[in-house]
């Protein structure tokens, strides 16, 4: 009697410890079958990672708090891309580097014309598309348009939905929880919609200058109207005469507002702001740029409630 007495709290204790086991076996095991997804931007890994949920592990090649135009291509970069099942890019020649990332990483899947390749521009109403032939004397202007549609929540229908064809190429057994999941996402964007059009309603029309050609598509989704700005071209800094020449338009325009992302040259917008009589701010330009915008619905948050109240 003592003895099956003292043989059943080491069998409790045996198979309590193989139900340990077994738990972290499956967990080791949910996870290696999670799809493996690198992105370019930080605003395609929260677009990705609404539409994915728990089935995959998103990564950015890019850091938040740097231009996507102009990441170093770097081995580490390599090595992340190197087991990705998808590579999801911006397109519209904002990150062409990605294409030297992928060569580099000798990953078949995310090479372009692959199926993990991923274009989430496809089909989306590009703006400011040149009329002309491009050349660099044009600073850094896009043959393609502007490539900062993300900063659009309006695009985010058409960028999840090219996202979740790509991944569903990948793993069509997913298909299904990629669509409910991307379609709760939209209902709250359409909710956020809501509150978004109301704040930016009294200021449509108002004039608005940016420090960098990429705010086009939230000001007209909000129907802000760009007037100048702060570059006197694209990636090509202010020169004393351009100032005198943007505050003279600003006054005349009356421009209340001067926009900058987190990476620009803060002091001479807010001179230029100064001069003017108008307001300087920084928006967030990407996902995770500015503090408490760690999500795509956070950081268009953000920036509308920011534009609002430098509008008032």
């Amino acid at each position: 009697m003592r003895k099956g007495l003292t043989t059943m709290p080491r069998l409790l204790t045996l198979t309590l410890s193989l139900l340990a086991v077994w738990a972290v076996l499956g967990a080791s095991a949910a996870s290696a079958q999670k799809l493996r997804v690198v992105t370019s931007t930080t605003d395609l890994k929260s677009l990705t990672e609404v539409v994915t949920g728990d089935l995959a592990e998103v990564d950015a090649m890019a850091r938040p708090t740097q231009t996507p135009h102009d990441v170093e291509v770097r081995p580490s970069l390599m090595v992340k891309v190197r087991r990705a099942d998808a590579m999801i890019v911006n397109g519209l020649d904002l990150d062409n580097w990605a294409d030297v990332v992928a060569e580099g990483a000798n990953n078949p899947n995310v090479i372009p014309g692959a199926p993990g390749r991923i274009d989430a521009s496809r089909g989306i109403l590009v703006l400011e598309v040149p009329k002309t032939r491009v050349d660099r004397s044009m600073g850094d202007v896009h043959p393609s348009g502007n490539p900062h549609y993300t900063l659009d929540p309006g695009m985010a229908a058409a960028v999840t939905q090219n996202i979740l064809e790509g991944l569903a190429r990948v793993a069509p057994q997913h298909r299904a929880a990629f669509e409910r999941n991307r379609q709760q996402f939209l209902a709250r964007v359409d909710e956020a919609m809501g509150r978004w059009d109301a704040m930016l309603a009294p200021y449509k029309g108002s004039p608005v200058v940016v420090n960098h050609a990429l705010w086009i598509y939230l000001l007209t989704r909000f129907g802000l109207v760009q007037v100048g700005t702060v570059e006197e071209r694209p990636g090509i800094p202010a020169t004393a005469n351009h100032v005198v020449k943007l505050v003279n338009l600003m006054k005349e325009d009356r421009v209340k507002v001067v926009v900058a992302e987190p990476w620009s040259d803060f002091k001479l917008v807010q001179r230029v702001a100064q001069e003017a009589g108008a307001k300087a701010a920084i928006l967030a330009a990407t996902v995770g740029s500015v503090k408490g915008t760690d999500t795509y619905l956070e950081a268009v948050d953000f920036n509308v409630k920011t534009l609002a109240q430098m509008l008032k």
